[in-house]
């Protein structure tokens, strides 16, 4: 049985080649390993073998590991669905979350994040492939939510987040996450400083990467399958 410690070693490994293929900038690919319904002992493992970013879906899930693993210097990211009535547990525990879509939830985060914390640092969730089951804001609707959550002074607007319709073909892969990259580029020509582009998972880390992923969300090639 392959060890965390191994895998993680075989991921950072391919991000290293992927990022060379395609001319990235060296560690300019960050792994965010999603530890979603996975015991605590599996992030401790993978906390003593270098990791500090974990990723989860669920509120709850995420408040509670954060609580028992409060004494270990861990970056803890959400990436699932928020719902109002969760924000202020989301606004006190995490450092980032990924799929805002609507500003109601931002400025519900806003105006909960404690004075004392620094930014949270946020993504928008972009609906990239159109898809009437997935969250997300359309893209044409992109624009319009980054001005308006950009003047929220306790949020630091970082970024993009994806999650595209599966597929198996690396150039379709491709194109879409390129369509990614080129929103980022739209809004930062228009004076925004975005530097984060989080999208990628198993099946499609290097297509991602290829087009400008810095965050990499990558799950059961880490952990396994989950409980």
């Amino acid at each position: 049985m392959i060890k965390i410690r191994d895998k993680l070693q075989i991921i950072g490994t391919e991000i290293e080649q992927t990022s060379a293929e395609f001319n990235r900038t060296k560690n300019s690919v960050q792994l965010l390993a999603v530890s979603k319904r996975h015991p605590i002992a599996a992030i401790q493992e993978a906390y003593q073998a270098g990791q500090r970013a974990f990723g989860e879906n669920y509120v709850q899930e995420l408040v509670e590991k954060a609580e028992a693993l409060s004494t270990l210097n861990i970056e803890w990211h959400f990436i699932g669905p928020l719902q109002s009535n969760k924000t202020k547990q989301i606004a006190t525990t995490a450092s980032w979350v990924h799929t805002i879509d609507r500003y109601k939830i931002a400025q519900r985060l806003n105006d909960q994040r404690p004075e004392n914390f620094p930014p949270l640092s946020i993504c928008i969730q972009v609906n990239i492939s159109g898809e009437v089951s997935k969250s997300g804001v359309m893209p044409d609707e992109l624009t319009e939510l980054v001005h308006k959550i950009a003047k929220l002074p306790n949020l630091s607007l970082r970024g993009l987040m994806a999650i595209p319709a599966p597929m198996s073909n690396f150039a379709k892969q491709r194109e879409t996450f390129a369509k990614m990259s080129e929103l980022k580029n739209q809004l930062n020509k228009q004076g925004f400083k975005l530097d984060t582009l989080s999208m990628g998972m198993s099946g499609d880390m290097k297509a991602a990467i290829a087009e400008g992923a810095t965050i990499a969300r990558i799950g059961t090639a880490i952990f396994g399958a989950r409980d």
